[in-house]
């Protein structure tokens, strides 16, 4: 695990220098510096828009007594994609823009239920530090 988060500490930055240098000699550097700040405007409109939406959602189902699962997974999605707009470079923007789409989060909330399926099934799925609490629920 450690080997690849180094990996991806390593690849991504190269990624977006490169992507932001080629841009430059493409369009020239002013173009692509209006680029880069006009996505990370956009992206804060939509990361905030998405946002309440999402938070009213959430809200809405718990006033009726359900959990609100999937609102939970669009507010993480939602997160991160806000997360990595703020990082200046196109391949960031794109995996941003990509999670704060509602008909292209529906993707990666699959992949994310998927994940956790699993995690539950095979019993790996756990909190270390809940387990103060075991204390209160001897039964």
């Amino acid at each position: 695990m450690l080997k690849y988060l180094i990996l991806i500490i390593i690849l991504v930055p190269l990624i977006e220098i490169w992507g932001l240098i080629a841009a430059g000699q493409w369009i020239g550097w002013l173009p692509t510096l209006a680029l880069c700040f006009l996505s990370g405007v956009v992206g804060a409109w939509l990361a905030r828009t998405q946002g309440l939406k999402v938070l009213m959602q959430a809200k809405q189902q718990l006033e009726r007594g359900y959990m609100p699962g999937d609102a939970l997974l669009d507010g993480i999605c939602i997160l991160a994609g806000g997360i990595f707009l703020l990082s200046p470079g196109f391949f960031s923007d794109f995996i941003g823009f990509f999670l704060l789409f509602p008909w292209t989060r529906v993707f990666v909330k699959g992949l994310m239920k998927n994940w956790l399926r699993k995690k539950m099934n095979n019993g790996t799925l756990y909190f270390s530090n809940f387990n103060r609490f075991n204390r209160f629920n001897r039964w």
